[in-house]
């Protein structure tokens, strides 16, 4: 079944497609019609497609052009990278967006097919790898991603999640090939699966490990940012088209770095706006794109996503999923560089994430209100009970955002240290004397 399903996936990603060509910019000369792939539920990337297309700032942009064109935008909301990769393959998408590795398999199959694509801009990233996350149910006796040996992961192969099971695996000394049951499935398909008990664990992008545990669905085995390797989603492009209206491309760039810049300035009302769009609850936008939010929002492409694009061509290699790719031909930052101006892209290059901080959102207000330290967000939490909308907390450890009801906390003295995963804890319990981990309930005991 493993073999199949990854044979599939390599498949639906490698194979030639029957009818190739054409643009998807297509239009009369002066009706112009620019058609952007994009993926609503996956958040991480709603600076260039759900805040984006809700916001308006790209047709607005458009408007401005003044070239006797008249411009309409065609957004076509998809599951995972992959079929937007198809389409714009077979010339039907102009933009794109995706992440990190569904960007690689975008660049290898655009040159296998003559039809070539860049990446141009960045939507969200985390620097550690907190984007992706390995839950499983909340009644599961696994504790550590060792206890995976064996068993059934659902994940969808291909993704930025299933490099992060794969790198995870590894350094646990266990094969990812052979030495877990591994199904290829759809995001919400896994969910399900992890729900029926159909799987033993599921390996996910953003937002679902999130949305999982704020339903009371899954617990957190493991978090992406234990591997400290850079993740990120990005904006793709096709060379033909970006040379033929490089205006339009510079338009949608600008527009996105709009949204970018409203999302920093009001990440809640950007938050409620995105879950309007999608359905997901706020409370959970918020946990990925909020103020200290585990994405960092920012269009430039920073030397070390490129980096760490370069390493996971490795990985997609080994699963035979595509060949040697030329990451420095694939990323062309000049249509966003022209689009900011060189001082502000200098700025934004230079521009390091936000530091982590615990979090609450009131019921009833627009903004969120930090605190110094665990052990205040908990004391604030204990005497206002009522009014708390969402509460979030960074991991002691890596700094991954995770809420606060759903991280599992660990007593230090006078200290109350939050984690995302049981198995950080008890190591952090492992190598302090005297520390101990305490439910929830109690730490807010302690707090008070």
């Amino acid at each position: 079944m493993k073999r199949t399903a990854i044979a599939a996936s390599a498949a639906l990603l490698l194979l030639p497609l029957s009818a190739c060509g054409g643009s998807a910019a297509a239009g009369d000369g002066k009706t112009v019609t620019i058609t952007v792939g994009y993926q609503s539920k996956t958040i991480n990337t709603v600076t260039a497609g759900t805040l984006l297309r809700s916001l308006g700032y790209f047709e607005r942009q458009l408007n401005a052009l003044h070239d006797g064109r008249t411009y309409k935008v065609d957004w076509q909301d998809y599951a995972t990278g992959a079929p937007i990769t198809a389409q714009m393959t077979a010339g039907k998408i102009d933009i794109g967006s995706m992440g990190d590795f569904p960007l690689l398999l975008n660049a290898a199959r655009g040159k296998q097919l003559g039809q070539p694509t860049r990446l141009v801009s960045v939507t969200g990233y985390n620097l550690r790898g907190g984007l992706n996350t390995v839950v499983t149910a909340p009644d599961s006796k696994l504790t550590s991603l060792t206890d995976l040996k064996g068993k059934k992961v659902s994940t969808s192969i291909g993704s930025a999640a299933d490099g992060t099971l794969v790198r995870a695996l590894q350094r646990a000394g266990i094969d990812p090939d052979k030495g877990i049951s591994k199904l290829n499935q759809q995001p919400a398909v896994g969910a399900s699966a992890l729900s029926a008990g159909s799987v033993d664990a599921l390996s996910q992008f953003v937002a679902w490990p999130g949305l999982l545990a704020y339903q009371g669905k899954a617990k957190a085995l493991y978090d992406g940012a234990q591997l400290d390797l850079p993740t990120f989603h990005g904006v793709t492009a096709r060379e033909g088209f970006a040379k033929q209206r490089p205006a339009v491309l510079e338009a949608f760039l600008k527009a996105q770095a709009e949204a970018t810049d409203y999302l920093n300035a009001h990440p809640v009302t950007a938050a409620e706006k995105v879950a309007k769009a999608t359905g997901l609850p706020a409370e959970v936008v918020y946990l990925y794109n909020g103020a200290h939010g585990i994405a960092t929002f920012d269009p430039a492409v920073k030397p070390a996503l490129v980096s760490a694009l370069k390493q996971d061509v490795s990985v997609l290699k080994a699963a035979k999923l595509t060949g040697d790719v030329d990451v420095d031909a694939f990323v062309d930052d000049q249509y966003v560089k022209k689009a900011l101006g060189s001082s502000d892209y200098a700025k934004r290059l230079a521009t390091a994430p936000s530091a982590a901080a615990s979090e609450v959102w009131p019921k009833g207000s627009e903004k969120a209100t930090s605190f110094g330290s665990p052990e205040e967000l908990l004391a604030y939490v204990a005497q206002h009970s009522g009014g708390i909308r969402a509460a979030y907390v960074p991991d002691a450890t890596t700094g991954t955002l995770w809420f606060a009801d759903k991280a599992v906390w660990v007593a230090d003295g006078k200290q109350l240290l939050p984690f995302v995963t049981q198995a950080t804890a008890k190591a952090y319990v492992a190598a302090h004397g005297g520390a101990q981990v305490v439910g929830y309930a109690d730490a807010l005991r302690r707090a008070s």
